[in-house]
């Protein structure tokens, strides 16, 4: 089954998402996914993937952080004003209202998962927001990365320069081609809390499992960050989608999946089920 609902988070901002299961059962445990930068819910094969893992037994919550740019239209990038100001502390406050939201009692999804056996799972900067969320929330079981983030600041030097002289900067959007608004808010967040945003601290100091699912033929800044990342973690596991990319060689519009794709949904489900046993 698939749901569709829309959380208000404050004035003007909404959490739009989509929760599958193949069933009720109030035993299997429950994904939330999290969308990278220039991401949103429904790219791409986000949607298969979240069928898929329920195929496989677990629940997933996929949504579009409040901020993310994309508004009523579920596809478009029609809010660009509010990705302008998207912030790490915009998105961990969206996680942390979605979490309290999914795992209270009167839920309408309740009787379809364990609030005990609860994951957080992002793609690219989304598997910084992933970290970030799920190093510290007590609720949340283990935490799995899909050619996450190691390091938060994704802004270069003419972008800043850019901002600092304007107060906004732009970045391009190559699929639609839109300039897509960076202003001082963001820069802010990202430079006020270095320490608290370090993600190879974090996950060195966490106990917490940590699945590391990285592709081969993705961006070496990643690719190198996954590594970083692995070697950091106490408790962390790194799988390499051998010819993988960004998107495990995917594109939006979905047109079906790949080998590298099914790889990634498979780990996966083993790294979530081998916590739940």
């Amino acid at each position: 089954m698939k749901s569709s609902f829309a959380l208000p988070v404050g004035q003007d901002l909404v959490i739009r998402g989509d929760f599958h299961a193949r069933e009720q059962d109030p035993h299997q445990p429950l994904l939330i996914f999290c969308h990278g930068f220039k991401g949103f819910k429904d790219w791409g094969s986000f949607p298969h993937v979240a069928e898929q893992l329920a195929d496989r037994g677990v629940a997933v919550l996929r949504f579009n952080f409040s901020c993310n740019g994309v508004g009523e239209s579920v596809t478009e990038f029609d809010e660009l004003e509010k990705f302008g100001r998207n912030t790490y502390a915009r998105e961990l406050a969206d996680l942390e209202a979605l979490t309290a939201w999914i795992t209270a009692e009167e839920n309408p999804y309740a009787s379809f998962f364990d609030p005990g056996k609860l994951f957080v799972m992002g793609h690219s900067k989304g598997g910084g927001d992933a970290i970030l969320f799920g190093a510290d929330h007590p609720r949340v079981k283990g935490i799995i990365t899909w050619n996450g983030i190691a390091h938060v600041d994704l802004f270069d030097a003419r972008l800043r320069q850019e901002i600092a002289e304007k107060g906004v900067g732009y970045v391009a959007n190559a699929r639609t081609g839109q300039q897509m608004p960076i202003t001082r808010v963001v820069i802010s967040d990202v430079d006020q809390n270095r320490e608290a945003y370090d993600l190879i601290a974090k996950v060195r100091k966490m106990s917490k499992p940590l699945c590391i699912i990285q592709g081969t033929k993705d961006y070496e800044r990643l690719v190198t960050g996954a590594k970083r990342l692995a070697e950091a973690a106490g408790n962390g596991q790194l799988h390499w989608i051998e010819g993988g990319d960004h998107t495990y060689n995917t594109k939006h519009p979905f047109t079906g999946t790949t080998p590298q794709l099914d790889a990634a949904i498979g780990q996966t489900a083993a790294f979530v089920h081998s916590l739940c046993t």
